[in-house]
């Protein structure tokens, strides 16, 4: 390895699963000074936060644990990235310089201004902020009391089961199907799960409105609920398009297939922030950890003087727990597609429990040893050539 004199200054934005492991991936060269800018002093462990609200788990995890030596943390908001001069803006007043940068900002809880109440009265279990505000509010509330989660994704699906399991009364709303990521098979048998413990599933049900102490539906059904979850998608944060870099309808950072930026050479995405060819991957801690290895091995390409390796990332399906004894393993194609399988019961619940310890297990191990994460390859990706992919409107 041919090391630089001066070091290579290397910013990372985000903490999450995919700028933890690209941080600690990119020790790999010794000549190199990484920074990485979170907003928290501790890392989030994301998948396990509808645990910490119904008190059954928790999410916080030392970033002493996770980090290796010489990765320098930050705890500021990233205001702005100024590409001219190669900066990173701070809430702080302070500015951090770089030679590269990773994109890892993650993604937040899509809160719709179109419904009115939602900002006003529904709580969200995306951020950890929003979830303690959620878990507060819970453990003030009578057992009896009515809670509505709206959303019937993977986090709508396990927060409702979470609070279902502790006897508390919980009404599902869909706006369309049950868990519509799974098999009809895997679909089934959440739909059992949550009839056996009680739990009122309004499917084709949209909300309208929610108020301090019920929903409103399409319908025009007024239904009680003293506390309402709104669980309905995903969004990004809108720093890149601050910044005048080129992005996608939902804001992900559009790159080519080496997760370049299509603006900059000197930036890199990675998780669920980036949408490499305008066709990004599915939001979710399995693909976060490797496309932040990814992105760090096209630094370090960049750096050597080499030519960056296109993402590649082959699917092997989801997990959706139901409580702390039952889940759903789906199973998948490379390509992400479901397959008519899914391992569910005691058996899913340890595969769940195994997958999330090696979330933060990964990011360990990387800390450790940099360069040792490996995931499954072979995903078929659009025939997207890199030079036309840097070229997309």
């Amino acid at each position: 390895m041919t090391e630089h004199s001066t070091p290579h200054k290397i910013v990372v934005i985000g903490g999450g699963y995919a700028g933890t492991i690209a941080a600690n991936r990119m020790r790999m060269r010794s000549d190199v000074d990484i920074t990485l800018v979170n907003p928290r002093p501790a890392f989030v462990d994301r998948i396990r936060l509808h645990q910490f609200v119904a008190g059954t788990g928790e999410a916080l995890v030392d970033y002493g644990t996770l980090l290796g030596d010489g990765v320098r943390l930050v705890v500021d908001d990233a205001t702005r990235i100024d590409t001219a001069a190669r900066t990173v803006e701070l809430a702080s007043g302070r500015a951090l310089d770089y030679d590269y940068l990773v994109y890892a900002v993650g993604s937040t809880g899509a809160i719709p201004s179109a419904v009115p109440g939602v900002a006003d009265f529904a709580f969200s279990v995306a951020e950890f902020e929003s979830a303690q505000r959620l878990r507060t509010k819970l453990e003030a509330l009578p057992l009896d009391a009515p809670v509505t989660v709206a959303g019937s994704g993977l986090t709508g699906v396990e927060t409702a089961a979470e609070l279902a399991e502790q006897g508390r009364a919980v009404t599902l709303v869909c706006a369309g199907t049950l868990a519509p990521a799974l098999s009809a098979p895997g679909r089934r048998s959440i739909a059992k799960w949550l009839s056996r413990h009680d739990v009122a599933v309004l499917e084709a049900a949209a909300v309208t409105e929610v108020r301090s102490d019920a929903i409103v539906l399409s319908d025009g059904t007024v239904h009680p609920s003293a506390l309402t979850i709104w669980a309905g998608g995903f969004g990004v944060p809108e720093l890149a398009a601050a910044s005048g870099l080129r992005t996608d309808a939902l804001g992900r950072l559009l790159t080519d297939e080496t997760l370049t930026s299509v603006d900059d050479d000197r930036i890199v995405a990675a998780g669920d922030a980036a949408a490499p060819s305008g066709q990004p991957l599915r939001m979710s801690c399995y693909a976060a950890g490797p496309l932040g290895a990814q992105a760090a091995d096209t630094v370090l390409s960049r750096i050597a003087g080499t030519e960056p390796a296109a993402i590649n990332l082959a699917f092997t399906g989801s997990c959706t727990s139901l409580g702390r004894h039952a889940a759903v393993r789906q199973i998948a194609r490379k390509d992400d597609s479901v397959v008519n399988a899914y391992v569910g019961g005691r058996l899913g619940a340890a595969i769940k429990e195994l997958t999330c310890r090696l979330g933060v297990g990964k990011i360990r191990r990387e800390a450790q040893k940099p360069g040792s994460l490996f995931w499954p390859k072979g995903g078929p990706r659009p025939e997207q050539p890199v030079a036309a992919a840097r070229g997309l409107a």
